[in-house]
């Protein structure tokens, strides 16, 4: 349950507010407040975000209440804002649409409720569901690693954009997920026909935050799972610091050796100024069987104000994003980070990680509350490009993938020079549109493909080529159905993903990508039935002939997962 916090009123004179405030500068407004608890006492120590609407969820201020139980922004922008308040034994609190008028003072007061106190509200379904924030701009793990199976009631979040995530009472803890296949070679349920049940499981910390567990595990061709932790220290992913530990192992027969895969991510969320932001971190990873390999990656994003409706961000990060750069909801997050891990190739028995590297400009314009628009430079670099293929893999750098009937083969390196224009459009409140287009390069052949050839690498290379990609997001309004349905046409023949970044970005997938998810009767309607089809037409596909064998190597691969879910 959310607590209530209520508007008090406008104060013209500044010197007024809370006994001689000190005065606002010309074209800035206050945001002050007091925090009482159900008997109107004062509560001093609770921390205050200030989180600005208009620039996507972007929190400007972290405040203190002082002994009297207030609290004080000054230079604040005008605008509207979200006010989120925590205090250690008492609910959550939120206030959204809070406007702030230049040389004004905004005054609340935000009244915290005790858990006991809300045990009765929680008996009863809310009169209005809580708007949602559809349109931040954030990155987000691709359709593949999105998550299977998720429960929303009718009031739920629309689509697939991802909104403010608040701590929130009544947040449902935990969710549990049977599946069978995968659409993405290369987690520990990769295979086409592996049944696998996960769990996640969202644990409050109190004033250390909140820790989000998750783990999974395959039934078929050996013993195979996956764990992930999440550490958020402010409660939120998208408001503060946030650590990342995935830990994916398989064993190979009863008496093999244990193939070990290890992620370990720590983000930063540091506010300049009031128009310069910055998310920063680093990520290690670790692979191996008998031998190792690890790197170690930075990443970084600093987003810039230019206006009431434009905003610059600069972007480094690996390439794919890794699972943590923002999620839809707490639960599912958790468990699309145990797909966060990248390819592994072997050399001589020796793992090698894909290393990709991805580095964008990007200016997004609001065109209206209900569009947005953003126009994209970026520069991708590879020093191990993995190609997926399926068939007999007759070459020497062929390696078998660990969890699928595919092969891994090392591209090599690659580098290329790229642009993107996307635009979304909200049409209603169960409908949304995105369109993007594309001018990136991915490796490609440039002449007849061998796989028995020992030149191979002369038969391909790196080449730009033109896509368009659309995608549209509905609700039934009665049966409750979400369909999210995405096609990316791409000129030409390319063996690697074209921007796998913007992909990820704006949750679109190569080819034709369906997914279906339907509310089950019973529990509330906590149960879910959901069903993903990747490439569902098949497309993309470049053979090569060799003297005894057809290879088929595969950008994307035809997949499809479906099963339940239960959230608790």
């Amino acid at each position: 349950m959310k607590a209530t916090c209520k508007t008090l009123g406008w104060v013209m004179v500044m010197a007024l507010a809370f006994g001689g405030n000190a005065e606002a500068k010309q074209g800035f407004g206050t945001l002050s407040g007091v925090i009482v608890d159900p008997s109107g006492t004062p509560q001093m120590g609770a921390t205050v975000w200030v989180i600005s609407e208009d620039l996507g969820g972007r929190t400007v201020s972290r405040l203190l209440s002082n002994e009297y139980g207030k609290f004080f922004a000054n230079h604040v922008n005008p605008g509207k804002y979200a006010v989120r308040v925590a205090l250690a034994g008492y609910l959550p609190a939120l206030e959204q649409h809070v406007s702030v008028i230049a040389d004004l003072t905004t005054v609340l007061s935000v009244q915290m409720n005790s858990v006991f106190a809300s045990l009765d509200t929680l008996r009863h379904k809310p009169d209005s569901s809580t708007e949602p924030d559809d349109w931040k701009w954030v990155l987000r793990s691709s359709a593949a690693t999105r998550t299977i199976l998720q429960w929303r009631d009718a009031d739920a979040n629309f689509g697939t954009s991802g909104g403010t995530e608040f701590p929130a009472a009544g947040r449902q803890h935990g969710i549990v997920q049977v599946t069978n296949g995968s659409l993405r070679l290369g987690s520990p349920s990769g295979l086409p026909d592996a049944p696998a049940t996960a769990v996640s499981y969202d644990q409050p910390l109190g004033n250390m935050g909140r820790i989000l567990l998750a783990g999974q595990m395959s039934y078929l061709r050996g013993a195979s799972g996956a764990f992930a932790g999440v550490w958020l220290p402010a409660g939120t992913a998208e408001h503060g610091p946030e650590t990342v530990f995935v830990l994916r192992q398989m064993k190979f027969g009863e008496t093999g050796p244990m193939f070990q895969e290890m992620r370990l991510d720590h983000s930063e969320q540091i506010t300049l100024t009031d128009r310069l932001s910055l998310r920063a971190g680093a990520e290690y990873l670790r692979v191996g069987i008998e031998s190792s390999a690890s790197t170690l990656r930075p990443h970084a994003q600093i987003d810039a104000m230019l206006g009431p409706a434009w905003t610059a961000s600069f972007t480094v990060a690996s390439d794919p994003p890794a699972a943590s750069w923002g999620h839809e909801q707490a639960l599912e997050s958790a468990i699309a980070e145990l797909d966060s891990l990248p390819a592994v190739l072997f050399h001589d028995g020796n793992p090698v990680l894909e290393r990709g590297w991805h580095e964008e400009f990007s200016i997004r314009h609001k065109l209206s509350e209900n569009s947005r628009m953003e126009v994209a430079t970026f520069h991708d670099s590879a020093k191990h490009q993995a190609i997926l293929g399926s068939g007999p893999a007759a070459h020497l750098d062929y390696t078998q993938n660990l969890f699928s009937t595919a092969f891994l083969y090392d591209g090599g390196r690659t580098s290329s020079w790229g642009t993107r224009l996307g635009y979304r459009q909200k049409i209603s409140d169960h409908l949304e549109f995105a369109a993007l287009y594309d001018w990136a390069g991915a490796l490609s052949p440039v002449g007849e493909l061998n796989p028995t050839s020992t030149d191979f690498h002369a038969n391909i290379a790196t080449r730009n080529h033109h896509s368009v990609a659309a995608s549209v997001s509905g609700k039934l309004p009665r049966a409750h159905t979400q369909v999210d349905a995405s096609y990316k046409w791409i000129a030409g023949s390319t063996l690697s993903r074209l921007d796998a970044f913007g992909e990820a970005q704006n949750n679109m997938d190569p080819n034709l990508h369906l997914s279906i998810r339907q509310p089950l009767p019973g529990l509330n309607g906590r149960w879910q039935a959901r069903v993903d089809f990747s490439n569902l037409l098949a497309q993309g596909y470049v053979s090569a002939n060799g003297a005894d064998s057809r290879v088929m190597f595969v950008p994307v691969a035809r997949a499809f997962r479906g099963g339940v879910s239960f959230q608790f």
